[in-house]
């Protein structure tokens, strides 16, 4: 059986959570079948991985055109595939168009939807009614659809109630507890100056309104002085978000010190051990699919703090492994009120930070937790038990 796996994002060009995903997921299924990766961006060495680039005539167009014209590539490219496996809309009409020329069936893997990230007009101006046009077509054309949780599920069948319930499969995600495991080492910190012996908070993701890097800004003006605050921050969608946290980032450190913001791109050890050290991990997504970044956290012994969206409750087992913060969301996405949803974040953070044996049996827990209920080949087996039930 050769699986074609259709992405935007595959290392060493990934910036989120799907990219993630495919990382792992064609290393396990490449155990059981013939993988080919197709993403974009620059060429890899990697045997078996195609990238393409936004195709000549379309680099000034708008960003949802560019992702267009890629896919046309990708589809063309898919011919002798006996399934094809997309992720995110920027691969997801690719995975239709391929399905359509070749007669095969087409598996997508939802890691966030459209409909419920209404701030990427922020980004992708007119682009994103495309994107959306793009997600809908693919997900209602699909033969399975993927849900990373289930909440991820009860998302998918509200926005999209044309696609049988019966087509939705759940399939969570994983996390190599080989790879992220507590690193006792400092070397990390100290390069980035923080201080070690000094309890700290670690935020580690993208500058996007879905990550919620705003609402933690404001909750770290009332966060515990003693502690320091370290943001592995950078991507920012645009340059509005960029300047708005840029200017947070700097009020704050007026008022408090310790405040160390990292925005490269770090390697993978160097997150390891930030998280490791950290006396706290907070999440404070304002939707979140799953959020693989939780599953990282909870594997390095640290203790989490995330907010009650999506499938994060399906990972972070509240009182156990983390602590969860709740949220009443608009129709934008956004918690009706930010003050309130601050302040709760705030006191979340601070119980755990000013109880360190609390710290340490969450991120014991935390660690048992993903190792006993999430790994990359349970989920590789059940994708690829999906594949044979689709291909008869």
């Amino acid at each position: 059986m050769r699986v074609d796996l259709l992405s935007r994002e595959y290392p060493p060009e990934v910036y989120g959570g799907a990219g993630v995903h495919l990382e792992y997921l064609s290393r396990e299924l490449r155990r059981l079948a013939d993988v080919r990766v197709r993403c974009f961006g620059a060429r890899r060495e990697e045997p078996g991985v195609s990238a393409y680039r936004v195709p000549g005539g379309l680099e000034g167009a708008n960003a949802a055109l560019q992702v267009l014209g890629v896919d046309l590539e990708m589809a063309a490219a898919c011919d002798g595939a006996s399934v094809v496996h997309s992720h995110t809309w920027y691969a997801n009409l690719a995975g239709h168009l391929a399905k359509l020329l070749y007669g095969v069936p087409h598996v997508v893997t939802t890691h966030s939807l459209e409909p419920l990230r209404p701030w990427k007009a922020e980004q992708l101006g007119g682009g994103y009614a495309v994107s959306s046009w793009a997600e809908r077509t693919a997900l209602a054309g699909a033969d399975a659809v993927v849900a990373v949780s289930e909440g991820m599920r009860r998302d998918v069948l509200t926005a999209y109630p044309e696609i049988p319930a019966e087509r939705v499969r759940v399939v969570h995600n994983g996390i190599d507890t080989a790879e992220y495991r507590p690193d006792p080492g400092v070397d990390v910190l100290l390069k980035h100056g923080v201080d070690p012996d000094r309890p700290y908070v670690v935020f580690v993701g993208r500058i996007t309104r879905q990550k919620g890097l705003v609402h933690l800004l404001h909750a770290a003006r009332d966060l515990d002085p003693a502690a320091q605050l370290v943001l592995c921050a950078g991507a920012p969608d645009t340059p509005e978000i960029a300047a708005e946290v840029r200017g947070l980032v700097e009020e704050l450190a007026r008022s408090r010190d310790g405040v160390v913001w990292i925005s490269e791109m770090l390697p993978k050890p160097e997150v390891v051990q930030l998280l490791t050290h950290a006396r706290v991990f907070v999440c404070p997504s304002v939707y979140e699919p799953m959020g693989i970044v939780n599953l990282e956290a909870m594997a390095c012994e640290s203790a989490v703090v995330a907010t009650a969206t999506g499938g994060i409750p399906e990972v972070v087992a509240d009182g156990e492994s983390g602590l969860l913060v709740p949220i009443d969301a608009g129709p934008d996405g956004e918690p009706r009120d930010p003050a309130r949803f601050a302040a709760d974040l705030a006191a979340r953070v601070n119980a755990v930070l000013g109880d360190p044996a609390l710290a340490r049996d969450l991120g014991v827990a935390g660690r048992v937790r993903a190792v006993e209920h999430f790994s990359w080949e349970h989920v590789a087996r059940r994708t690829h038990e999906l594949y044979l039930e689709l291909t008869g």
